[in-house]
């Protein structure tokens, strides 16, 4: 079972206007091919088929840590499409809807995020194609998985810095900051996973791909903070058998600053959630939004 906390694993800035071209370009992060979407579904399905629990602890233990992680993950980026979306949000009340309040949404590159979804985040990629089962891998063989695994945080880490280099404002950009640190984590821990299976020596192909992340100046307080050296496994006093495979004593990313390499209880520091506004005009979020806020006062006073 899994234990949630109302904050995300990253302060994200909150934009100084909508910006729906670049939630689209983020949203490639959430439902494209190597997006979070799909480094959720591998590990989460991969924990759960997983064979030999008991007599293959730290394994399992690392698949199901970063399985963890990748909640938070689709979490962070879905956030970060939203806010791009809305932007600080319009609560004038009385809008004319007749005066066409958001024509411009309808020359936006993916005009049904606001059509059908309120500018809210759906698990599709860049271009509205869904994202499905069919990029799930699970085949029950722990070297196969592990090697998959690998491709997919090598490709994700490439995927990211290619969203990067296509996004000026900031939301945006931190999102893919803290995931192309985190996303060397992950590629480093399976490379290890793998080196004590099999023998070989597969942490000299990294990193891969050489994404130098001193370069990029949303990662530097992730790295000075040490995020890069850490396995989190968010205060669960199980899945401590990973330090096994992530421990003091292993090399780490040879780009990376040095440290050791330590499997944390619990979660990261993370950041606020957002407080995403509704929007009169929209009907965001709904056509009586003072009657549904007042509901909403009487029952939080009641609960306390």
């Amino acid at each position: 079972m899994f234990m949630r906390i109302d904050k995300l694993q990253a302060e994200l800035p909150q934009p100084k206007q909508a910006n729906p071209n670049a939630a689209a370009a983020l949203q490639e992060l959430l439902g494209g091919k190597y997006g979070e979407m799909s480094t959720l579904g591998n590990y989460m399905f991969q924990s759960f088929n997983f064979r030999n629990k008991t007599k293959l602890r730290p394994f399992y233990d690392l698949v199901s840590c970063i399985f963890a992680e990748e909640l938070g993950h689709v979490e962070l980026v879905s956030n970060g499409v939203a806010m791009l979306n809305n932007g600080p949000g319009d609560e004038t009340p009385d809008v004319d809807v007749s005066k066409a309040p958001f024509e411009e949404m309808k020359d936006v590159r993916l005009a049904g995020s606001f059509f059908s979804n309120g500018g809210g985040a759906m698990p599709v990629n860049s271009n509205a194609m869904s994202w499905n089962a069919d990029m799930v891998t699970t085949t029950g063989n722990l070297i196969f998985d592990l090697l998959h695994n690998f491709h997919l945080e090598c490709g994700a880490r490439l995927h990211k810095l290619r969203v990067y280099e296509s996004l000026t404002e900031p939301t945006g950009r931190e999102v893919c900051g803290y995931l192309l640190v985190r996303g060397s984590v992950h590629a480093h821990a399976y490379a290890l996973a793998l080196k004590k299976l099999t023998g070989v020596a597969i942490e000299q192909m990294l990193p891969t791909p050489n994404i130098p992340l001193d370069r990029i100046p949303e990662c530097q307080k992730y790295l000075e903070s040490g995020s890069h050296r850490r396995l989190y496994r968010f205060g669960s006093p199980d899945y401590g058998a990973a330090a096994g495979i992530w421990s003091n004593d292993e090399v780490a990313l040879p780009s990376d600053p040095p440290g050791n390499l330590e499997v944390v209880d619990g979660p990261p520091d993370g950041g606020a959630m957002p407080e995403l506004v509704g929007n009169y005009g929209a009907f965001a979020p709904d056509y009586a939004p003072e009657e549904m806020f007042e509901i909403a006062e009487r029952l939080y006073t009641k609960s306390r």
